[in-house]
């Protein structure tokens, strides 16, 4: 099994989210790409996907992602797995907490594509995200706040892996 984790990043706290997770799983099995160098067609040569994006400002995508979200339609991912995180920031931005995430799993879902991953809404205090699953009682995919639970983000990424891990395999 080869993983793909794709990442954008503003100020490199994506990036070192990214790190930690391709650390925990394994080196030898993740294979890591900045999505601003890396042609999103790539990801087309995994067949487990785990891709981070953190929320700007108003709910905003984070440029790097911005920069391709027009060839994400273009991405033959039926038959993949997807695994999303996301990064926000719960207290400066409740209102739009991990948006980005949800938008990203909203336009990979007409892909076809099986999601994994989804990470449980407990120990967070938000208004409002669009990446909470219908019953809102999941997020779509692993939430991490480096500015207000920097010190929930190690364990929360050790839990996280190991969930996708199992569910991937399971999925088989």
């Amino acid at each position: 099994m080869k993983i793909g984790l794709f990442y954008g990043s503003s100020t490199c706290y994506t990036e070192m989210a990214s790190e930690k997770i391709r650390a925990t799983m394994g080196e030898e099995l993740v294979d890591i790409y900045n999505i601003k160098e890396t042609p999103v067609t790539t990801m087309n040569d995994y067949d487990l996907l785990l891709l981070g994006i953190s929320t700007w400002d108003f709910g905003e995508i984070q440029e790097d992602w911005l920069a391709v979200w027009e060839e994400l339609d273009g991405l033959s991912l039926q038959g993949k797995t997807i695994a999303l995180f996301g990064l926000g920031d719960q207290e400066g931005y409740g209102e739009w907490f991990l948006d980005a995430m949800g938008l990203l799993h909203d336009e990979l879902k007409v892909t076809n594509a099986k999601f994994i991953g989804y990470w449980k809404n407990e120990d967070y205090q938000f208004e409002a995200s669009k990446a909470l699953t219908e019953d809102e009682s999941h997020f779509v995919g692993l939430a991490l706040d480096e500015d207000s639970q920097y010190d929930k983000s190690d364990e929360r990424i050790e839990q996280w892996c190991e969930l996708v891990l199992v569910e991937y395999h399971d999925s088989l």
